[in-house]
């Protein structure tokens, strides 16, 4: 028996936030009903790469879910709802604030009818203040909290960090764990919440560090200039002679003592709080000498937290994660294949079995 057995989902979300949300819920025993616009569904289906007819990042979200097709400006659909609404503990919905209003599907007006209910609003910017109608992406959201400027790469050359940190660190994942606690919270009282998921206030845990150089200096760190941004010698990506990077992240003193001896590094360089600069100068060079083969060769079996950065077809094929078994679940797509199911944070005991995939939803169509 799994740990939601028995819960039901309506998840009114698209994209990613909601959706990810629902699938941790859905893999972890819920049943999941997927309300979708009729005739185009969730956007996420349009999105490329597909495989066969379906794409394969809607899939990744949706498996294990059912879809039901109603179209939310029409009453008669509207009312098509109720039996539904009637078996929900959980909605998930994505809209800015006051939609769901407008179609009588807010919290308040559902809570008069079921008490019980847990009422879960992922947005950008939260249900109240000034931005609470802005539109949004993941990239304007980590902009707009700081988040982004503490690392975003030399000012004529910016990158786009490679996840969508708002959406998943900041929408799924909370909004997940804060349906748990809603859960428990009614075992307890019997009665159900509003849960204003806002992805912007949950970037600031995410800066944790960031925070706590202001507090104690007044002064905010700036774009890499931080020790867990690449402003020392002891956390930063060096290029080797071949093009490959070495992350290196030896903070603690006996990691770098470490750090310092497979380098080779001279003595008088060693205290990095002498010269700094003079330093980092130094081991950019010695690590920029050789290849990325050699480091790793040279850091194998040594203590200083120093690895290659490999690329995603090589991280998949690690003997570790594949021992793990990362790629252990699949999805059961419509025509018939397979594929490797997103790895979810849910415990192996928690998920549903592996032995037989999760569909993903045709959408519904009436």
């Amino acid at each position: 028996m799994q740990p939601l057995d028995g819960i039901v989902v309506l998840d009114f979300s698209t994209l990613l936030p909601g959706p990810m949300a629902s699938l941790l819920l859905a893999e972890a025993g819920a049943e999941v009903i997927k309300v979708e616009r009729p005739g185009s569904g969730d956007e996420m289906r349009h999105y490329p790469p597909f495989i066969g007819p379906q794409s394969a990042l809607f899939a990744l979200l949706n498996r294990g879910k059912t879809s039901l097709s109603l179209d939310l400006k029409s009453e008669a659909d509207r009312a098509q709802l109720d039996p539904y609404l009637a078996r929900a503990d959980i909605v998930i919905e994505q809209f800015r604030p006051g939609v769901m209003g407008r179609f009588g599907l807010d919290y308040d007006t559902l809570a008069q009818r079921f008490p019980g209910l847990i009422y879960c609003s992922i947005t950008g910017f939260g249900q109240s203040g000034p931005k609470a109608q802005v539109a949004g992406h993941d990239l304007n959201y980590i902009a707009e909290t700081g988040l982004l400027s503490l690392s975003m790469g030399p000012p004529d050359r910016p990158s786009v960090p490679p996840a969508l940190i708002a959406d998943i660190a900041g929408g799924a994942y909370p909004a997940m764990m804060n349906i748990l606690l809603a859960l428990e919270a009614r075992r307890r009282s019997g009665t159900g919440t509003h849960l204003d998921i806002s992805m912007t206030d949950n970037m600031f845990p995410l800066a944790w560090w960031a925070l706590g150089q202001r507090a104690a200096t007044g002064q905010s760190p700036g774009n890499g200039d931080n020790l867990l941004t690449g402003g020392t010698a002891r956390y930063r990506l060096y290029p080797t002679s071949d093009g490959q990077t070495v992350a290196a992240a030896p903070i603690e003193q006996r990691f770098w003592q470490n750090f310092c001896e497979v380098l080779g590094l001279k003595s008088a360089l060693r205290d990095d709080t002498v010269a700094p600069d003079q330093t980092l100068a130094a081991v950019e060079a010695i690590i920029a000498g050789q290849t990325g083969a050699h480091w790793q060769r040279a850091f194998d079996g040594v203590d200083c937290c120093c690895t290659l950065v490999t690329s995603l077809d090589q991280a998949l094929a690690d003997p570790h994660f594949q021992a793990r078994g990362v790629e252990r679940y699949r999805t059961a797509l419509a025509n018939g294949s397979e594929l490797v199911a997103l790895p979810v944070p849910i415990a192996p005991g928690f998920r549903r079995p592996p032995e037989v995939p999760s569909a993903v939803p045709n959408l519904d169509k009436k």
